[in-house]
């Protein structure tokens, strides 16, 4: 949809926030799912339902398709009429200076005096590494180094399905400061038994209190990261500076130095 008519325009009133398609406030949406129901008119008409129960006011559908025997996918339009007071949101987030790849090693020089020591896994059957590469490896991501590179970083990558006990047992042995765990998985909320497998673990070993816990992926937030008892969550579009920012100004504020 285009976005007609916002310059110049009269600046949106956020207690009162709807969606928009072509003109503001004009409530349009766009919606697409299957139903295991066979394609025809039926399907159509039982979209729109679907649609109207979802609050979508003069729901159109602008693409159907046969999927199989007995499976039907939609792409529906409608009008979403109701509005959020976007004032009244408040988001847990992580609140550090992001610094940059030399200021952070200067950050680490000086205010903690030694070299740090991060680890960085995918824990459980997770066997996605692009995440977690993307923070360690010293070729990096989005055109940031990663971990690796950083001179007064001890960054080790145990790599994928790396089970939480082996994790801990390499956080004692190595005297970690900072472990990084990177959950892709997500169906049944496996991420979150995991995750929640990992602290009780660390607060059995004695050493929940000595050292800095991230979960990253995905589907983790700040918010769920610590209801799971992390200090912090990064998601999509997370760099290694956004990491190394918040764990070197954790551990000064937290003096584990």
């Amino acid at each position: 949809m285009t976005t007609r008519g916002r310059v110049g325009a009269t600046p949106p009133d956020l207690h009162s926030v709807r969606p928009y398609g072509d003109t503001l406030n004009d409530g349009e949406v766009q919606v697409a799912f299957t139903l295991p129901v066979p394609f025809g008119p039926e399907a159509r008409e039982a979209a729109k339902i679907v649609a109207r129960k979802m609050g979508l006011d003069s729901p159109r559908i602008y693409h159907a398709k046969d999927l199989s025997e007995g499976y039907s996918y939609f792409i529906v339009y409608g009008k979403f009429m109701e509005n959020i007071d976007f004032t009244k949101i408040r988001v847990a987030k992580i609140e550090v200076e992001r610094m940059t790849f030399y200021e952070i090693n200067d950050f680490i020089t000086d205010k903690i005096g030694r070299k740090i020591t991060v680890l960085g896994a995918c824990t459980g059957t997770d066997a996605h590494s692009v995440g977690i590469d993307a923070i360690m490896n010293m070729k990096g991501f989005s055109g940031e180094y990663g971990l690796e590179r950083y001179p007064m970083i001890n960054a080790f990558n145990l790599g994928m399905q790396v089970p939480n006990e082996e994790l801990v047992a390499q956080a004692v042995e190595k005297k970690a400061d900072a472990i990084l765990v990177s959950q892709v998985v997500t169906q049944k909320d496996v991420h979150i038994k995991n995750l929640s497998e990992l602290v009780d673990m660390l607060e059995a070993e004695g050493i929940r209190d000595k050292l800095i816990v991230v979960a990253g992926g995905p589907r983790i937030n700040h918010e769920l990261a610590l209801e799971l008892g992390f200090d912090a969550g990064f998601g999509p579009g997370t760099t290694a500076p956004d990491v190394a920012s918040y764990v070197a100004q954790e551990m000064v504020k937290r003096k584990l130095v």
